[in-house]
């Protein structure tokens, strides 16, 4: 959490920080940790951050060569926008093949199934993909590769109510930090939408009585959850699904943001097959049923806790587990 470029003098704010993690450390991912870590720096030292986007976007790299028997062969170094918008293609492309949503129109799924029974490799996929990249650009036609899903990169930057944006913000999926220049100039290519919030990042006067839910809504989910809510599960929100805590029909379950939890598709099944539930009291926690009555508190990523609440003073971090 230390080092030469950082300008934050306060002492104490680092040494809060490193306590918090090591708190943590029995509790998360060394992913997660190291994500949690990195985000807490970016705040700390919004000018470090800065400095190390742009030290990226110089390293960054394409590089192409032949082999002995005249193959070509292709290395690249990606900087923080170019791995960002790489990631969401090749996500937007693949993700029948990696657990993406099942809730989609006929011909998308149909253009899922055929995804999915393809008999090349998941490395030739992403292949032709590339290649398919290639030509939909000098052709402009996109949508021959995408379909109606077309990639992109969603930021997420806190706002105060003061109007004082973070110095940092994160992606929607991966949840990786970018320093606000970045978000300025993507704000002037793709505009921004405005969600209100709480301090622990729950979307307020958004909820809707729909069966499904909204775009809007569904975009607030994200923000809140970041992803995969299920214990464990590191899947980014878009693969995610909005489920519905309270049935619909049964129990009069409506379609309001506080009733709904993003899951991936995979734990979005098990949990509707195999007798789990998820409940939640008001805006508290939401907590995972198994059918043997253990049940579980989950937490989304340490990330947004961090960026919603920040570091002063600790938000409460873990809840008693109950067999």
């Amino acid at each position: 959490m230390s080092g030469g470029a950082c300008r934050d003098r306060s002492g104490e704010a680092w040494s809060q920080a490193a306590v918090q993690l090591i708190a943590e450390a029995a509790e998360r991912t060394v992913e997660e940790l190291a994500s949690a870590a990195r985000t807490i720096r970016d705040l700390l030292d919004p000018e470090g951050a800065q400095e190390r986007f742009l030290a990226r976007l110089e390293k960054r790299v394409f590089r192409t060569w032949r082999d002995a028997d005249g193959a070509r062969h292709a290395k690249i170094v990606f900087d923080d926008e170019g791995d960002a918008f790489f990631a969401a293609v090749f996500d937007a492309a693949l993700r029948p093949r990696r657990g993406g949503p099942r809730f989609v129109d006929s011909e998308e799924k149909a253009r899922a199934d055929a995804l999915i029974d393809d008999p090349r490799t998941n490395d030739q996929l992403a292949y032709d993909l590339f290649l398919d990249i290639l030509r939909a650009g000098v052709l402009a036609d996109a949508e021959s590769v995408f379909g109606t899903r077309q990639a992109g990169v969603r930021l997420v930057q806190v706002v105060g109510a003061d109007g004082t944006p973070a110095p940092v913000a994160h992606t929607e999926d991966g949840l990786v930090a970018v320093p606000a220049g970045f978000v300025a100039q993507r704000m002037c290519e793709t505009g921004a939408v405005s969600v209100t919030v709480d301090s622990f990042g729950n979307p307020l006067d958004v909820g809707r009585e729909h069966r499904l839910f909204t775009p809007k809504q569904r975009i607030a989910l994200a923000l809140r959850d970041g992803g995969c809510m299920w214990r464990g599960c590191d899947r980014p929100a878009s693969y995610c699904e909005a489920h519905h805590i309270d049935e619909w029909s049964a129990d009069g379950g409506r379609t309001d943001i506080d009733r709904g939890i993003l899951l991936c598709r995979f734990h979005h099944m098990s949990l509707h097959h195999n007798g789990w539930r998820i409940t939640r009291d008001g805006k508290d926690d939401f907590v995972l049923h198994h059918p043997s009555g253990d049940h579980y508190v989950l937490r989304r990523r340490a990330v947004l806790g961090y960026a919603w609440t920040g570091i002063h003073p600790p938000p409460q971090r873990f809840h008693p587990m109950v067999a």
